[in-house]
């Protein structure tokens, strides 16, 4: 059984779904050695978010952040959370809706994703600093 833990961090991203898989296999060489088990990946934020999602057409991105804005908007009259501004509560809210962690199955030393797959870091703020995940992968 192979078990690895890592904590790395990311530069700000711009507002916006940001493709993070390459940085993420980037940081654990030791997937190769693994035919069968799982990676787990966590935010430790509460304004940004973690998905996998198409990774081939840039349009879903925007499709994503524009309907998200629909739902979630800024300046709501009720959000009573807004000390770092407009997109405070929103971007916790999109968090929430979106999630904190991802979990990918790996097969014969690589991530078992589809074909049109990708680990996504979500960032919902406009003015974020960088971000911290947590890199869990075990298995055989």
């Amino acid at each position: 059984m192979i078990v690895v833990q890592k904590e790395i961090a990311l530069a700000p991203f711009p507002r916006g779904m940001h493709l993070i898989t390459a940085r993420v296999l980037q940081e654990l060489p030791e997937i190769n050695g693994i035919s069968m088990g799982m990676l787990h990946v966590f935010i430790k934020h509460t304004s940004a978010s973690l998905t996998i999602n198409e990774n081939a057409d840039p349009t879903v991105r925007d499709d994503f952040e524009r309907h998200l804005n629909v739902m979630v908007p800024e300046n709501a009259p009720y959000y009573r959370h807004t000390y770092e501004g407009p997109d405070d509560m929103p971007a916790h809210i999109k968090a929430s809706l979106m999630g904190s962690g991802i979990q990918v199955p790996i097969s014969g030393g690589s991530l078992n994703l589809g074909t049109w797959q990708g680990i996504y870091l979500y960032e919902h703020r406009d003015r974020a600093s960088g971000r911290k995940l947590v890199l869990t992968l075990f298995g055989t």
